[in-house]
Parts: structure tokens; sequence; C-alpha cells
């Protein structure tokens, strides 16, 4: 009888051991984004192109709390610069902003030749992502312009600089959106409010047109990098801003997180301190099909960007 006891317990032991190595096989598993490759998606997340946003330093961001605090009332903000918001936000109501938005299309001959229906798409997972926040996004042009070059421009590149002098239209409060076939196997970027009246022509996100509803770039092709990188464009840092200690994000409402998370990690708990990580937030790195809401605090915060830098 022990016999065949110890014989089960090396098959059980077999079984999990094999079950283990599969899990760790799935993890490590090649992860491409538009011809790139990566080791698995965990290398592409640390690799650091999921979002290549620049964030503001420790002393931007003071700076930024500061301004907000004299166009608010100071309560909001505890009563000084460089505070946070209460928890409760709920008392926030929203007011109705409509945001003129260009649409710039850029093409390397038949490359990247979006077309209205794609462009559609894209602008109603952005007005349905925000439509709790009052954010409405209007497009009033689209345009296609055919340049090899700006086709795979890099972040803070010379081609970049070009593609946005020679296309921005509007002024602070109007959203540019570029779409091309970004080198690198980066997903997209964006400038942050308060960048805009010392470089006003960068102003605006641009996105890999394959990240759109439907392109190839799964499982980032839902259309959410371009509602995360228009949240960086509305003043939001990610959830994992800072890690777990600090002011973070400086949103009181979304739980800190230790490192980016990615995938969509159910009961993630990197801070371990009781409280799952907002995984579900468009400011995290998880997948499209894992993200769908915003904070109360962060769209109390989107405003009072909005109101401070792009009104």
């Amino acid at each position: 009888m022990k016999k065949y006891t110890l014989i089960f317990a090396l098959l059980a032991t077999f079984i999990v051991a094999a079950e283990r190595r599969d899990n760790e096989s799935d993890r490590v598993e090649p992860f491409v984004i538009n011809g790139v490759e990566f080791a698995s998606q965990e290398a592409y997340i640390k690799a650091g192109h999921r979002c290549t946003t620049v964030m503001p330093t420790p002393d931007d961001m003071a700076m930024i709390e500061a301004d907000i605090a004299f166009v608010h009332d100071r309560e909001v903000y505890k009563g000084k610069p460089g505070g946070s918001q209460p928890a409760n936000c709920d008392g926030f109501a929203p007011p109705l902003v409509e945001i003129t938005t260009y649409v710039h299309v850029i093409t390397n001959g038949n490359q990247g030749n979006l077309s209205n229906s794609e462009i559609n798409a894209q602008i109603n997972v952005l007005n349905a992502a925000y439509a709790s926040s009052g954010f409405a996004f209007d497009v009033v042009s689209v345009d296609y312009t055919d340049n090899a070059s700006w086709y795979t421009m890099g972040h803070g590149s010379s081609a970049e600089a070009a593609c946005k002098s020679a296309l921005r239209q509007g002024g602070a409060g109007d959203l540019n959106i570029y779409l091309a076939g970004i080198g690198g196997g980066l997903l997209g970027w964006a400038t942050f409010p308060s960048d805009y009246q010392s470089s006003p022509l960068m102003d605006g996100v641009v996105l890999l047109n394959e990240s759109v509803p439907g392109g190839s770039a799964a499982p980032y092709n839902e259309g959410d990098t371009g509602t995360h990188e228009v949240g960086h464009w509305m003043g939001l840092y990610h959830t994992f801003q800072g890690g777990c200690r600090g002011n973070g994000d400086y949103v009181d409402d979304t739980e800190p997180e230790r490192s980016p998370a990615y995938g969509c990690p159910i009961g993630r708990d990197s801070c371990r301190k009781g409280e799952v990580d907002p995984i579900h937030n468009f400011m995290d790195y998880t997948d499209d099909s894992c993200m769908y809401e915003f904070s109360s605090c962060q769209i109390q915060r989107m405003h009072e960007h909005f109101n401070t830098y792009r009104l």
C-alpha cells in the first residue's frame, strides 16, 4: 500500500511540475508588436515601450499642484500646494466639455492608410471611455500625409517635430491625434497640459496605427492605447507612478502599485496593503480588454488640469 501511495505522490508531483513548466513557458512566449519581437510581454513592459510619455520631474509635479491650487478651491488640496485630493470625489459633477479634435493619418505609400470606419471606431472608443468624465471628442477634420520619415517617427525625434510643426491645428484646448506606424515596437505617447505653454507645436497624442480597434497590435488593439495617452494629455499620471510610497499619481482613490501591471492579473496586490491594484484603470499598462474605468478623483483631476492649462 505504501508503495502505491509513493507512486501516486510522485505522479502528482510530476504533473504539478509539468503544469508549472507549461505556465512558465506561456509567460516567456515571444511577444511581437508592429514587427518588433521581445522575449515576452513582461520584457516588453519592462523595456518601457507600452507608453513613452515623459513624466514630469518631481519639481515640475510640485509646480503643477501649485498651479492647480490657485485655480480651484484650495480646500480640494487640503489647503496647500502639493497636497492631494480628498479620497471622496463623488460630489464633483463634471461639466460637459467638447474637445475639437484633429486626426492626422501618416502613411508610407499604401502602409497605414486607415479607413474612415477605423478612425471612427477609435473616436467611438474614446467617447465611450470618457463619457462619465464629461469630455467629448468632436472630430472636425481628418487629413492624410504620405511621408516615409514621419511614418516611423520615434518619440522626441526630428521626424516627430517636423510632422507636428507641419500638421498641428488649433489651440491649447484642441486635441491633435497622429496615427502612424511608429517604430521600435512603441504604442504611443502624449504631452501633458503643463507642457503646452513652452512647446505648443509638440502638443498632442501619437498612436501606433495598429492599436486602433481591429488592428494587429494585440492585445493592445481595441483602441485603449488612445484612451491611455489622451489621459496623459488630460494631465493624469500612471496609476503606478511613484510606486508604493509618496504622492503616487496624486489621486487618492486609485490604490498604489509597485510596478505596472500587464495582461489582466486579477487580485494583484503589489504593495501588499490588502487592497487590489487598479488593473482595470485606463492609466495602468494592462491589456485593452482588461481596462474599463477612470476613478472619480481622476475625472475631477482631468477637469482641474484642463481648466488650469487648456482654457
